[in-house]
């Protein structure tokens, strides 16, 4: 059983913060995720910066240029995971768009990972139909492939990308980008119940998350919320970013102390 494995087993509130690798400056990385894991992030999902990074809304979006400007490539973000490995055992999960790792090599990729100690990878822009490779190594080195499903995914496509994930699936809480508005209460309710009611594996849900509030109410209809744009967004300009993030990672928990 591998970390998310393990987590997604336990039956409580779980927070997943995003953070974009090489951002804000290029060796920030280590410390910002340690940051948010001792302010009480159960896992992280760390991406890997793109330059058409097509799932992500503007703030994201503007995360990549800079980090990609701070001269980040998958090489340092690897160094960067050793590093962060040493220090902590809580869940990391990489994401990023296939034609990245279709250049470092799908096999090279995925066995980097499982040396590194990642749990889990995410690729956006890869259709259910060309995911068997990718999902059948990354298990054969016990590292989950996470999967996405939205709002207009069917039922049926809801049970076959979770049987071809297996151990965890992303939600997207919206149709679109990263960042934007949420939709009503009511629709998300029903779309969630419905992942719930059709998925054979956990889910988390991701897109517009933004306070304690928020996280709360999506682990009441799911099994974690991630938040991304809006701790992307509190450190933008600060200089101080790490305590930005501390302090904003705990409200996110409920814990303002």
């Amino acid at each position: 059983m591998n970390r998310i494995q393990k987590l997604f087993t336990e039956k409580r509130e779980k927070l997943i913060v995003y953070l974009t690798a090489g951002y804000p400056k290029l060796n920030s990385t280590k410390d910002l995720v340690l940051s948010a894991i001792d302010s009480g992030a159960d896992m992280i999902e760390l991406g890997i910066p793109f330059s058409d990074p097509q799932a992500d809304g503007p703030v994201i979006q503007y995360s990549n240029e800079k980090a990609i400007k701070n001269g980040i490539n998958l090489g340092i973000i690897f160094d960067q995971l050793e590093k962060i490995r040493q220090e902590t055992s809580k869940p990391i999960a990489l994401m990023g768009y296939y034609n990245q790792i279709l250049k470092w090599g799908l096999n090279t990729f995925i066995s980097d990972c499982k040396s590194l100690g990642v749990d889990g990878i995410t690729i956006p822009d890869l259709p259910l139909c060309e995911a068997n490779e990718f999902c059948k190594l990354s298990k054969s080195m016990n590292i989950s492939p996470i999967l996405l499903v939205a709002p207009n995914t069917s039922n049926e496509n809801i049970t076959k990308i979770s049987k071809k994930a297996a151990d965890l699936i992303y939600a997207v809480s919206i149709i679109g980008i990263t960042g934007n508005d949420l939709s009503s209460r009511t629709e998300l309710k029903t779309y969630l119940s419905r992942i719930r009611k059709y998925s054979s594996t956990p889910f988390m849900v991701g897109f517009g998350i933004r306070s304690h509030n928020d996280v709360k109410w999506f682990n009441e209809y799911s099994d974690g919320a991630v938040v991304g744009s809006a701790i992307i967004e509190k450190i933008k300009n600060k200089n101080d970013y790490i305590n930005s993030a501390r302090s904003f990672v705990k409200k996110l928990k409920g814990n303002h102390g």
